[in-house]
Order: C-alpha cells, then structure tokens, then sequence
C-alpha cells in the first residue's frame, strides 16, 4: 500500500472544492492501493481570517510538523494549498532533499486584485516560485495546464475531478414548493464569486442561494426577491440541485466548480459566462449555455436536455480522479532510497 502525505491548510470543518476534492480522493484511493495520510491544522493553533471568520488558518511550528511527518512514514508527499502548513512541509522537503508535488486550486492572484491592490503578476510570481520548486503541478482541467505552463510553471500535469453520481442524481417529484422555473446557484457568497451578476438578472420563476459567506447579509438585503436557503450538504443539497432547472455558475475565476459536476449530475443544465473554468467542463456538449450575456446563457439552458447532463456528468468519477492523483503523486514524488532513510530516520 503506497502512503502519500497531503499536506492542506484547507481542510474541515471548511467547506470548498479543495476539502471536498481531497475527502472524495481519499475515500475512493485505498481500494486502488494508496493511504492518504493529512497533514492538516488539527492539533496547531488558529487565527481567524479577517472577513472568513469561520476559516482559520495555522501557525504551524517546525517541530510538531516534522514530527507529524516522520510519524507518516510516507511514500509520497503532496503539498495541497499555499498556506503556512504548505509552505511549512514545502521547506522541510527542500531542506531534506525530497521530492513533492503540489496541486494548483485557487486564483489568488484575481482573488487579491479584488480586494486589495496588489498587482496580479505580483502574486503569480510568487505562485510560480511555490509551485515549481516541487516536480510537478497537478490542474484540473486541460486548459488550465495549457495556461500554467505559459505562465512558466513547470511539469505541469491534469487531475481532474468526479462527482458523486449516486448522491447527485435525477429525483422525479421533489419540488421547493416556489414558483418556477427555478434558478439555482451554490457556492460561498464572497466577492470573488460574482453572485450579485446572477442575482442582478430579470428572470422568470425564482432565484435561489445555497451557501454562505461575507457577502449574505449584503446580498440578502439587495435581493430580496431571491431565496437564501444557507448552507447546505449530504442529501438536503441534492434534493436542492435535483429541485432546480438551471443551475447557474457566475463565477469568472474558478478553476474548476465542482457544483458544476454536482448540477449536471443531478440531471440540471447548467449557464454561465463563457470563460475558462465552466468552458473546461462543458466544453461543446449540450448540457450547457456559456455566452458573455448570463442571462441569455439562462433562457437557454432551460431548452437543454436533462437527461443529456446526467448521462454526460456519469462518466466523471471520483475513482477516474483518484487513479489520475495516484498517477502524478508517485510518478514524481515516491521517494528515493536516499530520501527515505533520512524519513525513516
């Protein structure tokens, strides 16, 4: 059985993509023949985010971490996220000569243009110095690869994602009990999602938000035609996306979107702007409308085939995502002979 160290600063009781994509790796990897072992806050202390107070991210202490990594006695390293515990395991690996991997989840660089005037080449230098002291770079999508390697970084490699399709799926008869069609969108209600563009749109039916963050209070005020359910998981969130006819993306900057999988799972066309993150999913099928005009991408979704969505997101596995992470971890980073004594001792 091959252990491979997953080293996050994201990780629960967080809920985003990145908690989510390494809980499901981990769930589906053992049977495929790998243990992943993380690396996580628990057990350091904590200072909340400014504006995310219920994120806090971790003053890690040289000390706990080497120890938590020697106790792992791993084959492979991963360093997740750019946070302290990343770079904290980061420099151990390069102080120790060892091999690792990092993975790519987050455009912090639009991310902190947002809300703070810092010049996005600043941060994607800083990005591609994190990134390329380790072998490889794994992305979630093709387009992204292509987009990192022109960005200088090195050994760039895809992963990509999967969905649940037994927990996400068509439920004929479950209704919200609003006026339809009904609209939907799930995500963290924070400025760097663009939520206030759907919310913004004249639509028929109703508009409906799932989750929570520091834009809801705003947000609740200025819409007050829209319904904010909170934030929601497991089955009541499937019953949710299931509910819906459209499920709209109108993020600009997210890599991926996994609610996009979880939409289309459910039997949900999907609208959004045509740019990179949802483009990668959809590609060319028809199970979604991308235009520049959300609320065009809107009106046309809800002529697409649901059934068409569900038969395309059913070939999106966590087991696929799983081999592919294996792939790329112990292709560059199982440790060599050398490497390993120094963990071992």
């Amino acid at each position: 059985m091959i252990r491979i160290l997953v080293a996050t600063d994201a990780w629960h009781p967080q809920v985003n993509g990145v908690v989510h994509t390494l809980s499901e790796v981990a769930r589906v990897a053992e049977p495929l023949g790998a243990t992943l072992s993380f690396l996580t806050s628990e057990g350091l202390p904590t200072v909340p985010v400014p504006s995310y107070p219920s994120v806090r991210i971790a003053l890690p202490f040289r000390r706990i971490v080497v120890q938590r990594i020697l106790a792992m006695r791993p084959d492979a390293i991963h360093v997740a996220t750019e946070g302290p515990i990343g770079h904290m395991v980061r420099g151990y690996c390069l102080r120790n000569g060892l091999a690792f991997t990092t993975s790519f989840h987050t455009r912090f660089a639009e991310y902190l243009s947002a809300r703070l005037p810092i010049p996005e080449r600043w941060t994607w230098t800083w990005l591609r110095r994190f990134h390329n002291a380790g072998a490889g770079v794994m992305a979630a999508t093709p387009a992204l690869t292509v987009e990192l390697a022109s960005r200088g970084f090195r050994n760039v490699m895809l992963w990509p994602r999967g969905v649940d399709a037994e927990l996400f799926r068509p439920r004929p008869g479950v209704d919200l009990g609003l006026p339809g069609p009904i609209f939907l969108t799930v995500g963290r209600l924070a400025v760097e999602k663009n939520v206030e563009a759907f919310l913004s749109l004249t639509l028929p039916g109703t508009k409906v938000v799932v989750g929570d963050g520091p834009a809801r209070a705003v947000l609740e005020r200025r819409f007050p035609d829209a319904v904010f359910l909170g934030a929601m998981k497991g089955e009541a969130l499937a019953r949710v996306f299931a509910a819906a006819d459209v499920f709209v993306f109108p993020s600009l900057t997210d890599t991926f979107g996994l609610v996009l999988l979880e939409a289309l799972a459910s039997g949900v066309p999907v609208a959004a702007f045509s740019v990179p993150g949802p483009r990668d999913v959809i590609g060319e099928a028809a199970v979604g409308a991308l235009d520049r005009d959300l609320g065009a991408a809107c009106l046309e979704a809800l002529t697409l085939s649901r059934a068409a969505a569900r038969s395309f997101a059913l070939d999106m596995t966590w087991e696929r995502s799983a081999r592919s992470f294996i792939s790329n971890a112990t292709r560059f980073a199982l440790l060599p002979a050398a490497a390993r004594a120094k963990v071992d001792a």
